[in-house]
Order: C-alpha cells, then structure tokens, then sequence
C-alpha cells in the first residue's frame, strides 16, 4: 500500500497553487460575488488553462492524483467554484458534474452557473438537476442553491466515493491556508513586547491545529488510494474521510479566528473569506453530527478498515 500522490501530481499541485495566485484567486471571488451571473467566466477560464476538464479522474489513477491535487490548491485560493463536484462527473451520463445531496433538503453551491447536474444521495439514489434556486446572494449564501431533483433511474453508488473525496481535498486546501495566515499573524502581531508567536499558549494551539491537519492529509491520501485500488469499502472510507475533515476544520478554523481576533471576521483580512466559502464543503451535503449517524448507520457492526480503524483505535 503506497498513499503517496506521485512526484507529478506533487508538482502539478505547486504549479497549480502558483497559477491561481498569478491569476488573482482572490479578486476573483469578490468579481464572482459583485456578478454572480459571471461566475462561470470568471473561474472556468482559469481552470481549463490548468487543463482541469482535461483531467479522468475516473478512469486514470494519475489524472485523480492530479485531480486531488488541483482541488487542494483552489482550496487554498478559495477558489469559489465547484471544481470537486465537476471533477467527479459519472461517466455515463452528459452531465457537467456530480453533487452528492441530502434527500431530504437538496442544496449545492452552484448558484450562478448555467451547467447540467447529476446528483447522488448517500444511500446511492441518482437523479438529474431540474432548477436552481439561489438561497441568497453570494455575499450571505455563499452561491448555495436549492435544487428541485427529477430522479435517475441508475443507481449512482458507483459514483459516490470520488465525490465525496474530492470536496475532502478542496477543504484540506482551505485548512493549509488557514493554518499559513495564523501562522504569518502571529509572527507580526506584538503583544507586551514580543511576538505573539513567542507565548506558549499560542504555541499549543497552533500544534493542535497543524496535528489535524497533518492527520487529515494521511487520510486523504488513503481514500484516494481506496479508490485507485477499488476498494469495496472505498464509499465507508469517503464518507470516514469526510468525518475526519469536518472535525479538523472546526479545530483549525476554530484556532485560526482565535488568534485573529474579531479582525478574522473582517473581509479585510483573508481568513473571513476563507471561513465563509468553506461553510458550503462542511454543511453540504450534511454537516458533522448526521455525517457521523451516516457513517455508523453505513457500518453497522462491521467497523472500518485501514487506517480509518487505526485512527478510531488512537482516538
């Protein structure tokens, strides 16, 4: 078992987080949210340079590696576009992408783009996308919409894993940019003299922070391989994967805006437009508490394998 992306995913995501910040990520996403009707002009370009609709994540264990990659950088950019949930299209429908959902209150964020949907409830039930319906502006709903689903007659459960992967690694990639920012503030903000930086207090929380974030990114890689190796549990390691990323994004995320202060929640600073667009990645398409039920409910009294169990097992 290598969980290792290769060296030329590695690279494709350093270049990848290096050209959308030469293209102005975070300009973009102010662009997106003064016209939201611009939203698909305003990314897609962006992204079709990277070759991102290029990329077979399905049927090419290198372009997923690639794929993996690409979402972590526009994670770290904030890049406010579904790029996960385009990247895991099925291949047997001609659709632009695949949403998982909950049946009982469908919503995604994909307000403004004028694409075709698949979607997928956790149990494996497939349908097509109808209508959106925006929940508010972006500035409040960050591009959420209400969707009315016609439903498929093809089961999707074969569609399930990767989609629920590839939004686990655009919220890794939200994690190592929040995690960048606290660091880099802490190092200029002075406080009796000294850097924040130097206070033991900070010191640990900062540890706390970096210790999920590292645990996440070891669990990543392995749903990743779950899948490349077509694992029968590749689906129970996502949904884990997914459980693994909402816990260590309320730690970091939680520690960031600690020690940001009441400036965190500023649109001055990046980290509050960070901590708003990776609210659609943890609430959607449940939030932390029913992914868990999800996941016991998927289980049963089997338990998990792989690392997924080492993990439980030290917690």
């Amino acid at each position: 078992m290598d969980i290792e992306l290769s060296k030329e995913a590695l690279a494709f995501g350093t270049l990848a987080r290096q050209a959308l910040a030469d293209a102005g990520a975070a300009a973009l996403v102010t662009d997106a949210e003064d016209e939201p009707s611009r939203r698909e002009s305003i990314f897609a370009p962006v992204l079709a340079g990277l070759g991102a609709w290029q990329l077979d994540p399905r049927n090419d264990q290198d372009d997923l590696e690639a794929a993996a990659a690409l979402c972590r950088a526009a994670g770290y950019w904030c890049f406010a576009y579904p790029l996960a949930e385009r990247l895991a299209r099925p291949a047997d429908l001609d659709v632009d992408g695949l949403l998982v959902v909950d049946g009982a209150r469908p919503a995604a964020p994909v307000a403004g783009l004028d694409l075709r949907w698949a979607t997928v409830t956790l149990d494996g039930k497939r349908g097509l996308v109808e209508r959106i319906t925006a929940d508010g502006p972006p500035r409040t709903a960050a591009f959420v919409a209400s969707l009315d689903i016609a439903p498929d007659d093809e089961a999707g459960a074969k569609d399930l894993a990767l989609a629920l992967v590839l939004p686990c690694w655009t919220l890794l990639g939200m994690l190592d940019r929040a995690l960048d920012l606290a660091r880099e503030y802490v190092l200029v903000r002075h406080q009796f003299g000294q850097p924040l930086s130097a206070f033991q207090g900070v010191q640990f929380q900062l540890t706390d922070a970096e210790v999920e974030r590292v645990g996440l990114e070891m669990l990543a890689k392995y749903a990743l391989w779950s899948i490349q190796a077509g694992l029968p549990e590749a689906t129970e390691d996502a949904l884990a994967l997914r459980l693994a990323a909402l816990e260590a994004a309320e730690v970091v995320f939680r520690v960031a805006h600690q020690l940001h202060g009441a400036m965190g929640f500023c649109d001055e600073t990046q980290l509050s437009w960070l901590s708003r667009y990776s609210q659609p990645v943890r609430r959607l398409p449940l939030g932390l508490s029913a992914t868990r039920a999800a996941l016991t409910a998927r289980l049963g009294r089997h338990g998990l394998t792989g690392l997924f169990n080492a993990e439980l097992m030290g917690s």
